[in-house]
């Protein structure tokens, strides 16, 4: 299959389209299905019009504290109707609203700052297309960069591309993924493997499962171009098992993938193939690092590994392994469309492109976004994720997680890029945003996170397994009010030792909220130890 049977297939699906006036979408992603989207979607599809009307049930639309949510979208282009908090027995007044005036009491107004202020790469079809549909897929020119990469380009092509494209890590790194990328395609080997990571466990973050849920097959394509490009033929998809729902939707693509010819052996009738699997993970945190990952799918205890070998020379059962993230994947194929120059094109000088982040916590907006990189952190939380709510003060926000560190309200207006936020003492991560207002104490919160990575250490370190439980002992002292300037002094020296000496990313980075609540917010830890220290 070359690019015009591809598209002349595009066509055709969309053709099938004739006649149908409006399309009404119900989100179905994890979030508003707790809400009661089931029943929301059978309502509509028994009360819509059966000609000229089609409901379907999409992936997230991004405002998660206001689901379920219904969007009535014009077939010839024009601006859907959005509707928020939408009831099973709503139904009924949406359906014969459709062509008409809306029902003012569920509409969200368009111009909606959480909508109007983003810029969406990632999750462009995220919301606007059935997961679980091939054809859907298709018909909004999916896998069209896939079969443009093995039928019109070189492998050296799609990585100069990936290269142009400034893209980095979206797993938290932020390595620049065409050095990645280029680094395995060097490896002679005959045996190359492509891992998709997954395992998303930070708390408050969701950005992951909401991509794998709302378009599965953006991933798997992201995948196959990598494994195009560095000379891989299979690839695993590590994703943790308490997301059932992104689970059931990636096996459903692949095997529609599969079914279609975009998997397997000779894709496209080339001479390229390329399998996937699903590996589920137990929920071990640890197993986001690389090397922990590699383990639990080679079958052992997922554990890190010492680096150098870099899993781009030696990986998964030693050969060389690609591990990129979801999102970044996600981002691939629009990169091949439409030009690495053009992604560079957006965000700042070192940090390219957009951002999904998921914001949580204490805000009025909860729910899934994506933003160009140097957006400012005060449009993030007061204008896109509309400010704190029951008229109480922001006070600080996590960012990355156990991994990352928290930003009071002097640092708002800071652009959010790899680089500035590495500079305050915190990290972008994989794109979580907890946010918290002036009821939260900053030294629980410290505690919080550090019995969260105490908790989740493998143990195979010492500084690791150790120190984590000794920062936690004396951050609960803290806590309680019996601590002394000694265990203060204490803690930060023992903050600087698991930094420096433990194995892996997890025991690194676990003093990082610790350390961050201490630069900026140590008043609060000073006045726990007021009445037993002078």
């Amino acid at each position: 299959m070359n690019l015009d049977e591809l598209n002349e297939m595009a066509e055709g699906v969309r053709a099938a389209d004739t006649g149908i006036a409006h399309e009404v979408r119900v989100c179905m992603a994890a979030s508003c299905q707790s809400s009661g989207a089931g029943p929301v979607l059978d309502g509509l599809r028994e009360a819509a019009p059966s000609t000229g009307c089609r409901v379907k049930g999409v992936g997230c639309m991004g405002l998660c504290s206001a689901g379920p949510l219904v969007a009535v979208a014009p077939m010839d282009g024009g601006e859907p109707v959005l509707y928020r908090d939408v009831k099973a027995e709503d139904a009924q007044a949406i359906a014969c609203s459709i062509g008409t005036a809306p029902v003012e009491r569920l509409r969200l107004p368009n111009d909606l700052p959480f909508f109007s202020r983003q810029q969406k790469i990632v999750l462009e079809n995220s919301g606007v297309i059935d997961p679980n549909s091939f054809k859907g897929y298709i018909a909004v020119g999916g896998y069209s960069a896939m079969v443009q990469a093995l039928t019109e380009m070189t492998p050296a092509e799609v990585l100069a591309e990936v290269t142009t494209s400034g893209l980095r890590g979206r797993g938290g790194g932020g390595y620049p993924t065409g050095l990645k990328w280029s680094t395995v395609a060097k490896m002679p080997a005959e045996q190359k493997f492509v891992i998709c990571n997954a395992d998303e466990g930070d708390p408050g973050a969701f950005m992951d499962r909401a991509i794998l849920e709302s378009d599965p097959h953006r991933v798997i394509e992201g995948m196959a171009i990598a494994a195009y490009a560095v000379g891989a033929t299979r690839g695993y998809v590590y994703v943790r098992a308490e997301y059932p729902l992104a689970v059931e939707r990636l096996k459903t693509a692949i095997r529609k993938a599969k079914r279609s010819g975009f998997l397997g052996a000779h894709i496209c009738d080339t001479q390229f193939s390329f399998e996937v699997e699903v590996r589920l993970g137990a929920g071990a945190f640890v197993c986001g690092e690389e090397t922990a990952l590699m383990a639990s799918i080679e079958g052992l205890r997922g554990q890190p590994r010492p680096r150098p070998p870099y899993p781009a020379e030696a990986g998964l059962w030693g050969h060389p392994t690609l591990i990129n993230n979801v999102e970044t994947f996600a981002n691939i194929a629009p990169i091949l469309l439409r030009g690495g120059e053009w992604f560079a094109g957006i965000g700042t000088e070192r940090s390219k492109g957009t951002k999904v982040f998921a914001l949580a916590g204490t805000i009025r907006n909860t729910g899934l976004i994506e933003v160009p990189m140097g957006t400012r952190l005060r449009d993030i939380i007061e204008v896109i994720g509309g400010g704190i709510p029951d008229g109480r003060a922001f006070k600080a926000v996590q960012t990355g997680g156990p991994s990352g560190g928290c930003l009071p309200a002097a640092h708002l207006d800071i652009p959010v890029d790899y680089d500035s936020l590495r500079e305050l003492g915190t990290i972008m991560g994989s794109g979580g945003m907890i946010v918290m207002d002036e009821t939260s104490s900053m030294v629980d919160v410290a505690r919080y996170f550090m019995e969260f990575c105490m908790t989740e250490s493998c143990g195979k370190c010492i500084p690791c397994r150790a120190g984590t439980q000794q920062m936690h002992d004396i951050l609960k002292t803290i806590a309680k009010g019996r601590g002394t300037r000694a265990d203060l002094a204490l803690l930060e020296e023992l903050c600087e030792v698991v930094q420096a000496t433990s194995l892996c990313g997890l025991g690194q980075t676990a003093p990082n909220p610790v350390l961050s609540t201490l630069r900026h917010f140590r008043v609060e830890y000073e006045d726990k130890l007021a009445a037993t220290s002078a």
